[in-house]
Order: C-alpha cells, then sequence, then structure tokens
C-alpha cells in the first residue's frame, strides 16, 4: 500500500523522521511531499526542503521525496495513494487533523487518514520551535538532522534576528547625569 506523508516541514524534525522511520514499517512504500503553503513565509525553499529530507531519508528503501503544490487529496489520487499518514504531538494538533481528515474524506472517500502519535520524546518539538531557538543561536543539533541544523544556522547568520522595537534599550548613565539617590539615602562623602 502507497501512503503519503504530506507537511510543509520547514524544517523537517527528528519528530518528523520519527513519524517517517514508524511509517516505513507500515506501508510498502511512503512519499514524503512537502506541501506549499499559502498562510506560512517559509525558512527554506521547497527544493531545499526536499533535497533535506531525501539526505534525511536516504537509508530507507521505500521512501520518497516530491513536492506539491495544490490539495494532498488530489496528489494522493495521482500517485495511487489510499492512505494519509499524520503525525499527533498533542491535543491541539487532534482537533486539527481530525477536521482536516474529515474535510478529505468528503473530497476523496476512497482515501483514509492514518494517525500516528509521536514519540514522547519528540512531543514538544515543531518546525516553528526550532527555528525560534535557531533565530537567537540556540542549540539545535539534538532536534533536527546534523546537515538541516548547518543550513538552518547558515540561514540565520545571513539574516540575524532583528530586537524587538517594543523593548527600549535601558538608559544608560552619563556623566552630566548625577546619580539618582533614594530619599533615605546621603550622597557619599557627606557627613551628618
Amino acid at each position: 500500500m502507497i501512503a503519503i506523508y504530506p507537511g510543509s516541514f520547514d524544517p523537517i524534525t527528528l519528530g518528523h523522521l520519527d513519524i517517517i522511520e514508524r511509517g516505513c514499517r507500515l506501508f510498502d512504500q511512503l512519499i514524503v511531499v512537502v506541501m506549499r503553503n499559502p498562510t506560512k513565509k517559509p525558512l527554506f525553499p521547497v527544493n531545499q526542503r526536499v533535497e533535506q529530507i531525501r539526505h534525511a531519508t536516504r537509508h530507507w528503501s521505500n521512501v520518497e521525496v516530491d513536492s506539491f503544490d495544490g490539495l494532498t487529496v488530489t496528489y494522493a489520487k495521482k500517485r495511487g495513494a489510499k492512505m494519509l499518514l499524520r503525525g499527533l504531538r498533542v491535543l491541539s494538533d487532534f482537533e486539527k487533523e481530525l477536521q482536516m481528515a474529515h474535510t478529505n474524506k468528503t473530497l476523496a472517500n476512497d482515501i483514509e487518514t492514518f494517525f500516528l502519535a509521536t514519540s514522547s520524546e519528540y512531543s514538544f518539538l515543531s518546525s516553528s520551535l526550532v527555528k525560534e531557538i535557531a533565530k537567537f543561536s540556540g542549540p539545535i543539533d539534538h532536534l533536527v538532522p546534523q546537515a538541516v541544523a548547518l543550513d538552518i544556522r547558515q540561514c540565520y547568520a545571513k539574516t540575524p534576528p532583528i530586537a524587538s522595537p517594543l523593548i527600549a534599550p535601558e538608559p544608560q548613565p552619563t556623566l552630566e547625569s548625577p546619580p539618582v539617590l533614594w530619599p533615605t539615602e546621603k550622597p557619599s562623602g557627606s557627613v551628618e
């Protein structure tokens, strides 16, 4: 049986790879499809995400990586897939994914959605979280494949984060301004 694992994968995380590895054991062929999401501004272009995933999944012989711009069920029909694989981390994922599964069923009654709970060590992990950590030079090597971590670091090195305009810098004392004293304090060197 052919299954489709769709997502934006921007970037692919170890949580995604956990779902892919387990999906490989369940299906004859697993096609990881990088979908274009018009509501998100991606860190990496689609072709780079496809290459990152191909590199990370190269040791699984029944994984194929592709991209598509359109409805997931349209791609599934085109490839003869009868199953959509989706990973679940938290309850809010389930609500969103269940709604999508019901919607897909109205579009293609012959295509089922198969949910896999993410392994507990990745239940907190999301692509957004990885980008947020990397944006401020935090460690991400334990969250994404090594080659992807390098790509992310290079991307943020080219465009470092901008300080928030809502946070005003703390005023710095100048030589002209006298120190501010609390009413109970006496200036140093004063005699009572």
